[in-house]
């Protein structure tokens, strides 16, 4: 005959624990995954009808010039906030949530209106130093 186990008594808390939180409405997605794509409408508040557009890349870097005015969108003081730091386009449309075709007539009017400046992406050189490969050559050889 084996004794009973006896199991400790453990004390109650003094504060009931909290109740469990309802959960939270889940983010509308697209079938595949995506979030979805904003209104067309807001799209063309957001663009206008004007088609003019710089020859901007994904890369194009993006830096503001001064602060957001006043009389500006939202977007656009967003777009200003943002790009106090040199960022490429590609990062604001993906911050933003806009299409890069829209991303591209917003920045067309900060630029006109020479609140940004665009410029080149700093490319590195494509032949790397001539004293780092004799270096490396040279520790090759000693192995």
């Amino acid at each position: 005959m084996t004794p009973p186990r006896r199991t400790r008594r453990r004390p109650q808390p003094l504060v009931p624990e909290p109740a469990p939180r309802p959960p939270q409405p889940a983010q509308p997605t697209a079938a595949d995954g995506r979030r979805p794509r904003p209104n067309p409408e807001r799209l063309y508040s957001v663009a206008g009808s004007d088609g003019a557009r710089a020859e901007l890349d994904l890369v194009t870097l993006i830096v503001a010039r001064t602060a957001p005015p006043v009389s500006a969108t939202p977007e656009q003081s967003a777009v200003l906030r943002l790009c106090r730091a040199p960022l490429s386009v590609a990062e604001l449309s993906a911050y933003l949530g806009l299409p890069f075709s829209t991303m591209t007539v917003l920045l067309t009017e900060l630029i006109t209106d020479e609140l940004v400046h665009a410029r080149a992406p700093i490319v590195r050189q494509a032949v790397p130093d001539r004293s780092l490969l004799e270096a490396v050559m040279h520790g090759l050889q000693r192995l």
